[in-house]
């Protein structure tokens, strides 16, 4: 490929500020990201030119927009340093991640409900099969003969005067 000319390359830079002003304002294309992938779609360049190039004889020269790509690497990490979400799908992931942990908190709970349940419910169960056995136990043994009432002791009643009326 050969080079391009002076008024093509100053086209393609305003066609890269324009691009990068417009993604660094969170008008982010649908599919897309706010990264230089974008960034060159977006101004009709390859991306290639955003990175150094390696001469045949291993000499490495920066790419003919590489400064352009510092300079929107640059203002995308001040934008993020100042809390600001640039890109809509960070912001969507950031808020998946809180309700990520926030469900995972919750599952949490519930497993430690469902320990104490089934641990109570074991110990119920255990009582009442003791409970069970006891009744068992006595219902088999043989129950005393009733005493006859001629060797039941009468108790004798007080007389008590009755003392006002009792309404």
């Amino acid at each position: 490929m050969g080079r391009i000319s002076d008024s093509d390359r100053s086209r393609n830079e305003e066609a890269i500020r324009a691009a990068m002003d417009r993604l660094l304002r969170g008008d982010i294309p649908s599919g897309g990201r706010c990264d230089l992938k974008t960034l060159a779609a977006e101004a009709g360049v390859t991306r290639t030119g955003f990175y150094p190039k390696k001469d045949r004889d291993g000499t490495v020269r920066e790419g003919p927009y590489q400064h352009l790509g510092d300079e929107f690497v640059r203002r995308l990490a001040a934008l993020r340093e100042s809390g600001e979400v640039v890109d809509p799908r960070d912001a969507q992931i950031e808020r998946l991640k809180a309700h990520n942990a926030e469900l995972k908190g919750r599952v949490a709970d519930r497993d430690k409900t469902v320990e104490e349940l089934t641990a109570f419910k074991k110990l119920a169960l255990s009582r009442l099969a003791a409970q069970h056995d006891e009744i068992m136990h006595l219902r088999s043994q043989p129950s005393p003969e009733p005493a006859p009432l001629a060797k039941l002791a009468t108790v004798p009643r007080a007389k008590t005067a009755v003392i006002g009326s009792c309404s």
